[in-house]
């Protein structure tokens, strides 16, 4: 059986995006994950594409999508939160609940598909945010998290080279679905489009592109990596 691309999220901005990147690249053998049974049933059906339905905070998910998938090349995990909250207002549970979305299933996939990874000289993309890099108000609970991603993504790249690649992207606010809060008001809107160098907010196909570049063998001698797609906010 041919090793393919599990994509994780598959139906959200980065995601999708990511999908159809490696369709029009001609990358067939793609599998997707998504929590969503109507969801990713309409979007595999309409690329031709084998899925699993899977929630990551429910207990076991990796069991079943090795059920489904059990050869696979490359790992994209491309789920996330956006996590605000005052330092006043944050509790023990709101990093527990932060970290079991971000960062436990990620190493546990990981874990879980690394012998096979191995013989396939694979590839894992996992994502940040510009916010580890860049101090903003509220952002106590999903900056560290995101941070904790960093430090597994450069441990794991030590610990795999070099038979498999981690690298990380470290996106500014992209306009989705999590984003929408922030995003609908348009004064709002508009102000943190400003706060960027490339004066726009990022969109799924951005990161997107980068993550379909560290998944390939494009990037066959990339690995540890920090990559910021962010409109230049993190350094200009």
């Amino acid at each position: 059986m041919t090793a393919k691309y599990l994509i994780f999220g598959a139906t959200g901005s980065i995601g999708s995006s990511l999908v159809n990147q490696l369709k029009k690249s001609g990358h067939d053998n793609i599998h997707l994950v998504a929590r969503n049974n109507a969801d990713v049933k309409k979007f595999s059906e309409k690329l031709n594409f084998t899925y699993t339905v899977a929630d990551v905070l429910v207990d076991k998910f990796v069991e079943k999508v090795k059920a489904d998938i059990s050869n696979v090349k490359g790992i994209a995990y491309c789920v996330g939160s956006i996590d605000l909250k005052p330092v006043k207002m944050v509790t023990e549970k709101d990093f527990d609940k932060c970290m079991k979305l971000n960062l436990y299933p990620a190493f546990e996939i990981i874990k879980a598909y690394q012998e096979t990874l191995k013989e396939n000289n694979g590839s894992v993309v996992l994502f940040s945010t510009v916010a580890v890099k860049r101090g903003f108000s509220n952002h106590s609970i999903i900056a560290s998290t995101k941070a904790a991603v960093e430090g597994l993504t450069v441990s794991l790249a030590a610990e795999f080279a070099p038979n498999i690649r981690v690298n990380c992207i470290a996106p500014s606010l992209t306009n989705s679905k999590i984003a929408q809060p922030l995003i609908e008001n348009t004064i709002l809107a508009k102000s943190i489009a400003k706060a960027h160098p490339m004066k726009r907010i990022g969109e799924g196909k951005d990161a997107a592109a980068m993550a379909k570049f560290l998944l390939t063998d494009e990037s066959s001698w990339i690995t540890g990596q920090i990559i910021g797609v962010d409109g230049g906010r993190s350094s200009i």
